[in-house]
């Protein structure tokens, strides 16, 4: 297993590795995309731990509870598999499948700054959060931002307005004292 083929910044983490299984080498998967299967749709793995990295081949996976049970190329000794634990599990973001009109995956939502319907700027989208009714975005205060205070936005059509990545804002219908 060699060193990375694509950028680290061009890398999405797509799950974790996170115990082995049985005593042939498998690995067990926390995968972060929605269904979790996806993630065995991607044979090709960079593998991130910290600044190490290594390249993967996945042979054969399945779904076991809440998480995937993987079969790697070349790796069929369970304390070898062992010294996979905690690396994260990275595709390049050109492998992502293209999304619809209106469709955005949560990495692209991430770092946009948030602008009420008044023109206050609310702050920028640290990250997304996954809750029963629907997803909530993390809006944390930067500079510029109407106030110091972290909100939570629900990611609905009545909330969320607009979506421009090239200006690298969300508009949102939100009242700022909520």
């Amino acid at each position: 297993m060699s060193a990375t083929s694509a950028p680290a910044e061009d890398l999405l983490v797509i799950g974790k590795i996170v115990s082995v299984h049985g005593v042939r080498g498998d690995v067990k998967v926390y995968s972060f995309t929605d269904p979790i299967e996806n993630l065995l749709g991607y044979r090709n793995w960079t593998l991130r731990r910290g600044g190490e990295f290594r390249q993967a081949q996945l042979v054969k996976g399945r779904v076991q509870g809440n998480v995937l049970v993987a079969t790697l190329k070349g790796l069929d000794d369970r304390e070898v598999a062992r010294e996979y634990a905690d690396f994260e599990i990275c595709v390049p973001r050109d492998e992502l499948p293209a999304l619809g009109e209106g469709e955005y995956y949560w990495h692209q939502l991430q770092g946009l700054k948030v602008i009420d319907t008044h023109g206050q700027l609310l702050g920028v989208v640290d990250h997304l959060l996954e809750t029963g009714a629907n997803d909530v975005l993390v809006v944390r205060p930067c500079a510029g931002s109407l106030d110091d205070r972290e909100r939570l936005l629900p990611y609905i059509d009545q909330c969320v307005q607009q979506i421009d990545l090239v200006a690298g804002e969300m508009k949102v219908d939100w009242d700022a004292d909520f």
